[in-house]
């Protein structure tokens, strides 16, 4: 060996490269053991890495859609209440309003018919009765009903203005004749019924055009089930006739002056006819009735007098041991020359089997002086077959 070999510097290339290499086969060989010795490891289960988060993204968002689908639900729940209540709550209150006028039509039938009725009386009532009416016109246009409703209620208001432009034609009526003689009778009573029928027509409009057309409303929005209320401010046609009109202005005329009732006064009680049968009852004859839920007395009452007569009581007596049946009508007008029917009906068990009678009495109205066919008693008995 010279001296140069002394100089030539180490290069461990072989030496590190083989160290590295058994470092690498070592460390590969433990990776594919298990520290205790036994064979390979089983690779660890679970999800991959990055999955977990996208699973609690699509819950979260499912959540989410599901809190707004309920929230659209109980939104529409809440509405359809809503509209239910508006409606429903726009009938009730113009039922409320159309009961108050029928009321007036009750009370101006029986303002007309009352007995020895004054002039003075009259305008004080009838002046009464118009100031409700308008307060029912105001309260009808003071109401928030929904859009659709809003042409039917237009109807409903106009009805009761029908009603106050009437009431307010007959009070003008009455006292633009107050001066006028008897003789003016006839033409006073067409005058009278010119504007009665107004009232009349009222009753139309709120009927065809005021509950038919909301009623279509309801149905068409799906609440069919909602009622629309009636309004009835005559009850009876006959009295705003121009003939009994005309006799009420008579009677009203002749009593401004005060004194007892002038003329021919009273009523007569023609016949009594027992229905299903049709059947007339005789005061002389005893009669077998069959009872049955149908079982009905027409009792046929005629004005005997030559003035228009109202109020006429009627009564019907079955004597039955100590409580016997009793059943009372009244007509509200009764013109000259005319016969109406009250039918009694409605009656509880009639004494079966044995004799008894039908007794049927008219009051008498003022100034009456014949009585003798006021009343009658008629044998009967009744039978279950």
């Amino acid at each position: 060996m010279s001296s140069h070999d002394d100089d030539i510097p180490d290069f461990d290339f072989f030496e590190d490269d083989a160290t590295r290499e058994m470092q690498s086969s070592s460390s590969g060989g433990d990776r594919g053991r298990p520290s205790g010795g036994g064979g390979p490891r089983r690779p660890r289960l679970g999800a991959p890495h990055g999955v977990t988060p996208l699973l609690r993204l699509i819950g979260l968002v499912a959540f989410g859609i599901l809190v707004v689908v309920l929230l659209v639900l109980w939104g529409q729940g809440c509405s359809g209440d809503q509209k239910r209540n508006d409606y429903s709550g726009a009938m009730t209150s113009l039922g409320t309003i159309g009961s108050s006028s029928a009321t007036i039509g009750s009370s101006l039938a029986e303002l007309l018919t009352t007995p020895g009725l004054k002039q003075a009386e009259l305008e004080t009532s009838l002046g009464g009765l118009i100031g409700r009416g308008q307060q029912d016109v105001d309260s009808a246009t003071g109401l928030h009903v929904p859009g659709p409703l809003r042409s039917s209620t237009a109807h409903a208001i106009e009805a009761l203005q029908l009603r106050v432009t009437g009431m307010q034609g007959l009070l003008d009526t009455f006292k633009a004749t107050k001066a006028a003689d008897s003789k003016s009778a006839p033409s006073v009573g067409n005058k009278l019924a010119e504007q009665a029928r107004l009232l009349d027509a009222s009753d139309v409009v709120w009927q065809s055009l005021f509950r038919v057309q909301a009623a279509a409303t309801l149905q068409a929005e799906g609440l069919g089930d909602i009622t629309t209320p009636p309004s009835v401010f005559v009850e009876n046609t006959d009295l705003y006739s121009a003939r009994s009109l005309t006799a009420i202005w008579l009677r009203v005329h002749g009593a401004s002056t005060g004194g007892t009732p002038s003329g021919i006064h009273g009523t007569g009680l023609e016949k009594v006819v027992v229905q299903p049968a049709g059947t007339q009852l005789s005061t002389g004859t005893e009669t077998t009735i069959k009872a049955s839920t149908a079982l009905a007395f027409d009792v046929y009452v005629k004005n005997t007098g030559d003035n228009q007569e109202v109020r006429i009581e009627v009564t019907l007596t079955i004597p039955k041991g100590t409580t016997p049946i009793v059943k009372k009508q009244t007509i509200d007008l009764l013109d000259i020359g005319e016969t109406k029917v009250v039918t009694f009906k409605d009656f509880p068990a009639v004494p079966f089997g044995e004799k008894t009678t039908v007794q049927v009495s008219v009051k008498p109205v003022p100034g009456e002086q014949n009585l003798t066919n006021n009343s009658a008693e008629y044998p009967v008995i009744f039978s279950l077959g």
